[in-house]
């Protein structure tokens, strides 16, 4: 897919904090915070709901989230900057670096191989119990120990094996090819390297206030309660840091084809292309980032998912866009929402403007709801859609509106279950929309469906659910 114009990912990003704000309600996440940049132009950086629900806290983009395999991508960029200065090689044996694997056959197991997911190391020991927080997080004694006892558990390069255990083992090779402590080395010439002032390697006690509580999920009980913060010690390297979606697509940018702060475009191409298919999933592996088809777009990046904290940062390093979506809640739907700006950007790119309209499309668009349903009308690129909130991808059935005239939209497309070539008719007042007649039904700006419906303790016929008596 050709660059996106600057207009289509503007329009894209700002329909997307609207949905954003929508979703957040929707999945009843206590907060999410987001951020997109094109090119060096940061066009986002949103929260919405709460840090803390128990004080009332607001959620604001100066939040810290947990961010936990994202410090996979810091973990690989260290090993790739090192590689570069010939600190290092790919095919270097683990035991070449950590010499109490000697004779184990983990030893054998490569840097290429563990930043692949390749090594078929265990993922997370036989007791990862400190991933709810039971226990402590390993210490380096500790994951020595985890490592001598039977962590191989498949050959390497069998297939593609998750193993937060096998870049814990690299925060350990990166460390001894270093000279200094994974933390020392990773802050030095990667956080301070692009002035991430809001990110670090491990959970940071003088900063305790400034991150968001993370809580447990719905799909189990019917409220969520909140978790402590804890630190991940030796496997930092695999799931410690820390950041917000603002840092991070600052971050993401410098790993954009032609931009040499951390490493060189070749280093770039090593990480990012595909070392695995990931089985029962419709992705692939680099060497330390995730890649996936959006469209016709190949977009990288990672996850995260730290007892409360779910989150997720995709970019494109051709056509230089970066999103980061960070929830506080352990079923937040990050990955999800972050996809959705890129599909919504994949819209807008092949938007055609109506022609012969002298009607600005921007009297149309807002968020309407009737009893039945919510819907948006969005202008991406100077074409009017329809989209549904709700769905997961709201471009998956998108619905082109025709300008008639300066109340009237027409649908010219959607399902056959749909009012396909009927109108829409807008009621303007002096503060905008009153209301739109769509779908044979009268829809309402949702604040006033939202209002409504606070107020009434029940629909009764012959009572509209909105009161009309101040129109």
């Amino acid at each position: 897919m050709t660059d996106p114009s600057h207009t289509a990912v503007a329009d894209a990003t700002r329909y997307f904090d609207t949905w954003l704000a929508f979703r957040q309600q929707y999945d009843r996440v206590p907060g999410l915070q987001a951020a997109v940049l094109h090119h060096d132009k940061l066009l986002l950086s949103t929260a919405h709901g709460c840090a803390d629900v128990e004080s009332a806290t607001t959620l604001t983009p100066r939040h810290l989230f947990r961010i936990a395999s994202h410090s996979k991508t810091f973990t690989a960029t260290a090993v790739l900057q090192l590689v570069e200065r010939g600190a290092l090689r790919l095919d270097d044996q683990a035991g070449q670096w950590l010499p109490f694997l000697s004779g184990r056959p983990l030893a054998t197991v490569t840097v290429r191989d563990l930043l692949g997911h390749g090594g078929g190391v265990v993922r997370d020991s036989r007791d990862a119990d400190f991933w709810q927080l039971v226990h402590a997080f390993p210490d380096e004694d500790r994951l020595r120990a985890i490592l001598l006892d039977g962590a191989e558990v498949l050959p390497a390069n069998e297939r593609f094996k998750y193993s937060n255990i096998g870049y814990s083992m690299l925060g350990m090779i990166i460390a001894a090819a270093s000279g200094r402590s994974y933390h020392e080395y990773v802050r030095e010439h990667i956080v301070d390297e692009l002035d991430l002032a809001n990110t670090g390697p491990e959970y940071d006690m003088a900063r305790a206030g400034d991150y968001a509580t993370g809580y447990t999920a719905l799909t189990y009980a019917d409220r969520r309660i909140p978790i402590d913060h804890v630190d991940t010690a030796a496997m930092a390297a695999a799931a410690g840091f820390f950041s917000t979606a603002e840092d991070l697509v600052h971050y993401a940018s410098a790993h954009f084809l032609g931009d040499a702060r951390l490493v060189s475009d070749a280093s770039k191409r090593l990480m990012q292309r595909a070392e695995w298919k990931i089985e029962g999933a419709d992705a692939e592996y680099g060497l330390g980032f995730g890649r996936a088809m959006l469209g016709e777009r190949l977009v990288f990046g990672h996850g995260g998912g730290y007892p409360g904290h779910i989150t997720r940062t995709s970019f494109d390093p051709v056509g230089q866009i970066a999103v980061s979506v960070l929830t506080n809640a352990i079923d937040g739907p990050a990955h999800m929402l972050a996809e959705g700006l890129f599909r919504l950007v994949n819209l807008a790119q092949r938007a055609e403007p109506q022609s012969g309209t002298p009607v600005d499309p921007a009297r149309f668009t807002g968020r309407f709801a009737n009893l039945w349903r919510v819907f948006d009308v969005v202008d991406l690129a100077g074409r009017l859609y329809l989209l549904d909130p709700t769905q997961k991808d709201p471009t998956a059935e998108p619905v082109i509106l025709d300008v008639v005239d300066e109340r009237t939209l027409r649908l010219s497309g959607g399902g056959g279950y749909g009012p396909v070539g009927e109108t829409m008719h807008y009621e303007y007042g002096a503060a905008g929309v009153v209301s739109v007649s769509a779908f044979a039904m009268t829809a309402y700006p949702v604040r006033r469906i939202t209002e409504a419906v606070r107020r009434r303790d029940r629909v009764s016929p012959g009572t509209p659910l909105v009161d009309r008596s101040g129109d």
